[in-house]
């Protein structure tokens, strides 16, 4: 067996070993109950609050000094996931920086940042339910309250598309252009249960992290495709975990695409020399550029 083919196949067996665990819902939502009032419901947390005590929490890491801007990861998941032409939950941003003659061309991966303090989750119009998460290996369960767009205790940001309403609220208060409206699909909830008028509701969308790959102790799509090993996925609250390692030792060189935004991203990047230019290069084609009509703003 080549070095190449050996370090790749170590690459994704340590990967795999991220935890995942399952999340069941209640039936009813807050408000339901006669004796909770709607202000009660609207003060419940958007976020789980002990995100930094969880047995896991899931991150994500991007080496640029591996990364050749190939796209892989981007075909991958839009195979994986079956997502609609036009729209990308993984894809790789192009820009030109500096000034002639010291001009570079850089390419930078994004996906959704899965953030600590998401800004998406805020205006989410929807009655928030209990949803429990059992940690697989240590078979505790964490109990957190979720809208339509909602916190995992282990970190993830996720769409419930049962239950949006199509008001692309999510979609506009993203700050990295993570989220669209899914033309394709119906969304599940009724607009007029939250005093919303929308034809034809279409339910928010962006990278899940592959939660139905990692549950089944399996890598996330774009890692598994990417040629130069240049992602990780892991738990980023276990010390010793091949990604909370590879963040340590890579120190200074760490760091999250547009800081100035303080969602405290879990996806992190190394050599990110340009972590603003997100700003000015979406390379998405026109017809994706609906992903910003929402129709709740």
């Amino acid at each position: 067996m080549s070095k190449t083919v050996q370090d790749r196949r170590e690459f994704l067996e340590r990967g795999a070993l991220v935890g995942a665990g399952l999340v069941a819902f209640a039936a009813t939502a807050c408000g339901d109950d006669p004796e909770t009032t709607e202000d009660e419901c609207e003060e419940l947390p958007y976020t789980y609050p002990d995100q930094e005590s969880s047995p896991v929490r899931l991150g994500f890491l991007i080496d640029l000094s591996r990364c050749k801007g190939c796209k892989a990861c981007s075909v991958a998941c839009k195979t994986e996931n079956n997502v609609r032409l036009g729209v990308f939950r993984s894809s790789v941003i192009y820009g030109e920086v500096g000034s002639y003659p010291d001009v570079k061309r850089i390419a930078i991966p994004w996906i959704c940042n899965h953030c600590a303090e998401p800004e998406c989750l805020k205006r989410c119009p929807t009655a928030p339910i209990v949803g429990n998460l059992t940690f697989e290996d240590s078979g505790e369960t964490a109990t957190f309250w979720a809208r339509a767009t909602y916190q995992r205790p282990d970190g993830l940001v996720h769409i419930d598309q049962d239950r949006c309403v199509g008001c692309g609220y999510c979609v506009e208060d993203c700050p990295y252009g993570a989220r669209f409206l899914d033309y394709s699909k119906t969304a599940g909830g009724d607009p007029a249960e939250v005093g919303m008028s929308i034809t034809d509701p279409n339910p928010a969308s962006k990278c899940t992290l592959c939660i139905h790959r990692l549950e089944k102790g399996l890598v996330t799509s774009c890692v598994n495709a990417c040629p130069a090993n240049a992602r990780m996925v892991g738990n980023i609250n276990d010390p010793d975990s091949d990604i909370s390692k590879a963040i340590a030792d890579a120190g200074e060189r760490v760091t999250v695409l547009v800081p100035g935004a303080e969602t405290e991203p879990q996806v992190y990047y190394i050599d990110l020399d340009e972590p603003d230019v997100y700003d000015d290069g979406r390379d998405i084609r026109d017809e994706a550029l609906r992903q910003y009509e929402t129709p709740g703003v």
